[in-house]
């Protein structure tokens, strides 16, 4: 019989999943925000939307950073601002962890919990005010998982 995915399984493959839509090629990264085990947004790294993307002219790079590019967590709490959805109190899936303006960001709206897969350039700033505001992180990889018998 097949193991059933956990809930941070589930919800990091629906990450892993979402970041295969970026299209700035440096990171492909996806976030999903969480509201009682049910996904209330999504998100993915790319550009502004209705302008240029990185995968078609390439980077717009400053200081060793493509600025052309939206975060992924960024573009999730874009989405619930648009939608007027509350991120209060949620959780972020995220393939990578978050940077220092991402953390801000998402400190601000309310998250309590990030999941990252990937502990990609963790900041020392990020991780001091997730610990400030009492807001747990934790590293997470989806396993392989073997479907059918």
């Amino acid at each position: 019989m097949t193991e059933r995915l956990s809930w941070e399984d589930y919800f990091m493959a629906n990450a892993e999943l979402i970041a295969k839509r970026s299209t700035c090629d440096r990171a492909f990264v996806g976030a999903v925000l969480v509201r009682k085990k049910r996904i209330i947004a999504t998100g993915y790294n790319g550009g502004v939307s209705a302008t240029d993307n990185c995968h078609e002219v390439g980077h717009e790079m400053e200081e060793g950073h493509c600025i052309r590019t939206v975060h992924a967590e960024m573009n999730a709490l874009i989405q619930c601002a648009k939608e007027g959805i509350s991120t209060d109190g949620t959780e972020i899936y995220v393939t990578h962890f978050p940077c220092v303006n991402c953390t801000k960001a998402l400190l601000q709206a309310g998250i309590k919990k990030i999941t990252y897969k990937e502990s990609y350039r963790p900041h020392p700033f990020a991780i001091k005010l997730m610990e400030q505001k009492g807001v747990s992180y934790q590293q997470h990889d989806v396993p392989r998982v073997q479907l059918g018998k």
